[in-house]
């Protein structure tokens, strides 16, 4: 059995978890002589990075078709030799060697019949615990608290996480007295035990003295972990923060490399440390992360927030690890949740069973991503 095609499919659709914009994915399809087809995805974002990514990734077939597709750690070897001068510490090139990658392991899955999270070492629980992760866009912060209690109240989520600094017109990050009001009708909203996590997003520029201020003020309303509070090369600022407040910090979602987490770990600035399979690296690299963060005692969190592809990918990273704390799922339908696959990840009184068919564990409907597809 061989490799004999490579393909690149670009896509845009709009995220109703994110005020309705346009997002952008690249998905990789790798199939056999034998008619056995493996998924990836990158999470590139906007529609220039992936329509870059996929002629990138058409480049690469050459040193991928006619592979045994078992070589696997070969296959990705022969990718790194040829991209060394344009992967180096990330960009398209880690967007494409990350879709492939976790196409090459669905392959892998489903030629051996057997589930990724098996050929990883094997799930150590069979749920994960779940919480609603989406952005406030409404400006109308009494109409966002109402909703975000109900995900928990109504729907069974265990917890929420917010993006402030989005699109839309919540305008949140942007006004001390409005943000910390938010947060303490958030508390109420949710109940007393259910997680509660703020993320900065990244139009917002805050100081130091900024991000101290508000994650000690949303610290008093419990606050699990404040996620990417600065930005991440500030390495000394993340270590004044962290002397002045209680709750965990996250960051490492726009890291690219294993080295660059490897830093990330060292530093001991992060306590939950943001990982997507999508863009840095696939599967493999996750375990080589997963890896750091063990060696640390810090958490592993998923950046799962694209498609069924890399949310499959992430449920399986994390369900490989007791270091694992919970996973994210956008709670509104989206195309590239609910329309892609023929049974879409739906999480149940607040947990999400880890998938245990052959490869992903998911079967993907190409005539969605036909209707989607980037011209």
């Amino acid at each position: 059995m061989t490799i004999t095609k490579l393909e690149a499919i670009p896509v845009a659709y709009t995220e109703p978890n994110d005020s309705d914009s346009t997002r952008s994915l690249l998905f990789c399809r790798i199939e056999t002589s034998d008619g056995v087809v493996g998924w990836g995805e990158a999470i590139t974002q906007f529609p220039e990075a992936s329509r870059a990514a996929a002629v990138l990734l058409g480049g690469l077939a050459e040193f991928v078709i006619g592979r045994d597709p078992l070589d696997h750690h070969a296959i990705l070897d022969a990718l790194e030799r040829r991209s060394w001068w344009y992967n180096y510490g990330g960009g398209i090139g880690a967007f494409v060697t990350s879709a492939i990658d976790v196409a090459l392991w669905d392959l892998k899955g489903k030629i051996l019949g057997r589930s990724v999270s098996d050929l990883i070492g094997g799930a150590l629980r069979s749920e994960l615990p779940v919480i609603a992760s989406t952005h406030a866009f409404n400006p109308s912060l009494d109409f966002e608290i109402e909703r975000h209690g109900s995900y928990v109240q109504n729907d069974g989520y265990r917890g929420i996480k917010i993006g402030m600094g989005k699109r839309g017109e919540a305008r949140l990050g942007y006004e001390f007295d409005r943000d910390l009001s938010f947060v303490a009708g958030l508390r109420d909203a949710i109940g007393p035990d259910a997680l509660l996590i703020m993320d900065r997003g990244q139009s917002l520029n805050w100081s130091v003295a900024d991000a101290i201020r508000r994650t000690q003020a949303f610290d008093d309303y419990r606050l699990a972990w404040m996620e990417e509070p600065l930005e991440p090369h500030d390495v000394e600022g993340f270590r004044r923060l962290r002397q002045h407040v209680t709750c965990l910090i996250g960051t490492g979602e726009r890291e690219f490399t294993v080295e660059g987490y490897q830093r990330l770990t060292a530093n001991g600035i992060s306590d939950v440390v943001g990982f997507d399979p999508g863009r840095a690296g696939g599967i493999t690299a996750g375990l080589k992360v997963i890896q750091l963060v063990e060696d640390a005692n810090v958490w592993f969190n998923a950046h799962a927030w694209s498609s069924a592809v890399t949310t499959a990918a992430s449920i399986a990273l994390s369900a490989s690890t007791n270091r694992c704390m919970l996973f994210e799922q956008k709670p509104l339908p989206n195309p590239m949740q609910d329309e892609l696959i023929t049974q879409p990840f739906i999480q149940h009184d607040g947990s999400m069973t880890v998938p245990t068919g052959p490869g992903l564990g998911i079967e993907i409907i190409e005539s969605v991503l036909k209707h989607y597809r980037l011209d």
